[in-house]
């Protein structure tokens, strides 16, 4: 009987030393697989993240994780995918309060009969709280956890993605004529150094940058001294460029040459910018926007429906350039979902080239998640599962009838999963959506909110009619 207590105390106090050996953690999140998209392209079966505060402190197999940590919460992965946050190049988040105003029309008659006469009528610190949160709802609902902005009051922006959770590249715009709380140039481009001078390092997830709207409403001087000024703050730039033919045309008209290298010949490219479309290039822009390491933002249902073009996405990234994913924002697409762009960027370009092979699943979704990062200058950051980076990671519900059999994660992912699939969004080690519940925001009141500024908008379109 002894000796039987004695065996007892002594595989009690082994297996209490044991659990006290174990490291502790904030949140391990499982997954019947883990997309990793690291440098070896990991998919691990059975697999789990483990995260402490902000960052990922281990990726690998779910028992040995489970061995190795104890977790202050677990989230079970049976029947989901474990994979990196989306990441959304290119959007205009407030812009969802013109979602479906206005549709099917050229680029310039779009902006220039439409958009712009209703952002000067609308655009104000509250639209844009307003506007930026039900983007930011629609967002972490579809498992994008990074974007980059350029829209009109960016501190507001960037109020909201505190508020919300997400991570964002916040870019403030400036742009030669009138627009919204500015007479031009020169106040709008004062009103970008200021905002970016108070909120760099002010918050982690924030990066403040600069935002000179496109090659036909920014002068070359302009560009010129965006180009000194950013680069002096050391602050990423993001640029509509290379969009559509009639941005090409005005360009050749005016400085014989393209717009990519016409941006270049004014020092902007030397800063690596966020190149928004980078539809209309040639074999020489590509070579240049590789050397000067443009990260491009293909947006393709944007692109499709405003009649752009298809960009080049296959010869860019042969030729070495970054391209990322990006949806533009809500009123030229009409939604932020980067599954759609991830199919559409999959299939338009086979197309294309009548080549099954040209933009295969893979490439698809690394340009939404490991390259879209990098594309945006964030590839230190986020796009990945990797010890050390920050844990923006995503569950993926694959286990509906609809979905079955499951052959190939990725061009699971790709072909066969979308927005709705979503099920956990997790920014910076912050759980934003779980069960498809969004956690951070409150949809009742943005639901409010948005039908009261509906109401005005459809009052203005009637009134201008008559």
């Amino acid at each position: 009987m002894k000796q039987f207590l004695k065996l007892a105390l002594v595989l009690l106090f082994g297996v209490t030393a044991m659990a006290q050996a174990k490291e502790t953690v904030d949140l391990l999140v499982r997954g019947d697989y883990v997309l990793a998209m690291d440098a070896q392209d990991r998919l691990i079966e059975n697999g789990a993240v483990a995260v402490r505060g902000d960052r990922i402190v281990a990726v690998g197999d779910r028992q040995q994780l489970s061995t190795r940590y104890r977790s202050a919460k677990t989230l079970d992965g049976a029947g989901k995918i474990l994979m990196p946050g989306l990441v959304n190049g290119h959007t205009h988040t407030s812009m969802t309060l013109f979602r479906g105003m206005v549709d099917d029309l050229e680029l310039m008659d779009w902006l220039n009969n439409y958009v712009f006469p209703m952002e000067g009528r609308f655009v104000n610190s509250n639209f844009v709280r307003i506007g930026t949160r039900l983007a930011c709802y629609e967002m972490i609902q579809g498992g994008t956890t990074s974007f980059v902005d350029m829209y009109f009051h960016p501190e507001v922006i960037a109020e909201v993605v505190i508020e919300c959770g997400l991570r964002a590249i916040v870019a403030s715009p400036h742009i030669d004529v009138p627009s919204p709380g500015f007479k031009g140039w020169d106040d709008s481009f004062a009103a970008a150094r200021k905002f970016v001078s108070e909120w760099q390092g002010r918050h982690p997830r924030i990066t403040p940058g600069f935002a000179p709207h496109a090659p036909y409403t920014v002068s070359p001087q302009n560009l010129a001294n965006t180009a000194e000024v950013a680069g002096a703050m050391g602050a990423p730039v993001s640029i509509h460029l290379a969009e559509a033919p009639a941005e090409s045309d005005y360009v050749m008209k005016n400085f014989g040459t393209t717009p990519i290298q016409h941006v270049n010949s004014t020092g902007l490219l030397d800063l690596s910018p966020i190149g928004a479309h980078m539809v209309q290039l040639n074999a020489e822009d590509i070579a240049i926007a590789a050397a000067k390491g443009v990260g491009a933002i293909h947006n393709p249902t944007s692109n499709l429906k405003l009649g752009a073009g298809i960009s080049p996405v296959a010869d860019m990234v042969a030729g070495g350039v970054q391209v990322g994913l990006g949806t533009d924002g809500a009123a030229s697409n009409n939604d932020l979902d980067l599954w759609e762009e991830m199919r559409l960027a999959a299939l338009i370009h086979k197309v294309k080239a009548l080549d099954p092979t040209a933009v295969p699943a893979p490439m698809a979704l690394d340009m939404a998640t490991r390259m879209g990062a990098r594309a945006i200058g964030l590839g230190d950051q986020t796009g990945r599962l990797e010890p050390g980076l920050q844990a923006d990671l995503i569950q993926v519900d694959y286990s509906r009838t609809r979905q079955q059999p499951l052959y190939n994660v990725r061009s699971h992912l790709v072909y066969i999963l979308d927005s709705q699939d979503v099920v956990t969004t997790i920014v910076a080690g912050q759980i934003l959506m779980q069960d498809r519940k969004v956690l951070s925001l409150d949809r009742e009141q943005i639901r409010k909110d948005v039908a009261a500024i509906r109401a005005e908008i459809i009052a203005a379109l009637e009134q201008g009619r008559q």
